[in-house]
């Protein structure tokens, strides 16, 4: 058995998306009662998996590539593409509140500003005294537990979200990696996250084109 406590659904709502390329799909959001971190995370349900098993994402909070377009990840483009993709199969997109991978918005900002002065994503975080990565999935597989998803397919690049998750007690069966977003702005971000944290992007696509 998991050793986090329960997890408990807050409260549901269904609520029409519309995205800048007119792409639309209606969604329920799930809010939850005692999630170990106290972040107000939600649970996007989309489509019906009708028996099979669910395709997730684990989506970190990313206000300036979700909502302002930046150019300088991939993360306006990876949410787009999981809410379709996850509509079409059926599943749940977990929104957590880990802008920056943890370390917040501000400090995400003056990570930007060392990486202008040549340092890749993850040396920027460090030469601030932070984690390279500070996310923890806890409250995630609360979240999945409490929505009753015990076995899931993973929409991620990322191997350590699959492993934590496994070690949190969630039956992982396998990683759907999700496409690649590459701009002229994001090439060296996306080649940090192949050679630093192992995440399955073609690293002979990842050049400046």
């Amino acid at each position: 058995m998991p050793d986090y406590p329960a997890a408990t659904q807050r409260s549901r709502v269904r609520v029409p998306l519309r995205f800048h390329d007119g792409y639309s799909v209606d969604a329920e959001l799930v809010t939850f009662h005692g999630l170990t971190d106290g972040r107000e995370h939600v649970a996007m349900i989309l489509g019906d998996p009708a028996g099979s098993t669910p395709l997730v994402r684990l989506h970190s909070e990313c206000l300036t590539g979700d909502a302002f377009g930046s150019s300088r990840c991939d993360c306006g483009p990876q949410l787009r593409e999981a809410v379709e993709q996850i509509a079409t199969r059926g599943g749940v997109l977990l929104y957590l509140r880990q802008e920056g991978r943890g370390i917040g918005l501000y400090n995400k900002l003056d990570a930007y500003a060392l990486q202008d002065e040549g340092l890749d994503t993850y040396a920027a975080n460090t030469a601030l005294g932070l984690p390279e990565d500070a996310r923890d999935y806890t409250a995630a597989a609360q979240m999945l537990t409490a929505l009753g998803v015990t076995e899931l397919d993973l929409l991620s690049n990322n191997p350590d979200k699959a492993e934590q998750l496994r070690s949190l007690g969630v039956a992982v069966q396998h990683r759907v990696p999700t496409g690649v977003f590459t701009t002229p702005h994001n090439v060296r971000y996306l080649r940090a996250k192949v050679l630093q944290t192992q995440h399955t992007l073609p690293l002979a696509e990842l050049t400046a084109g």
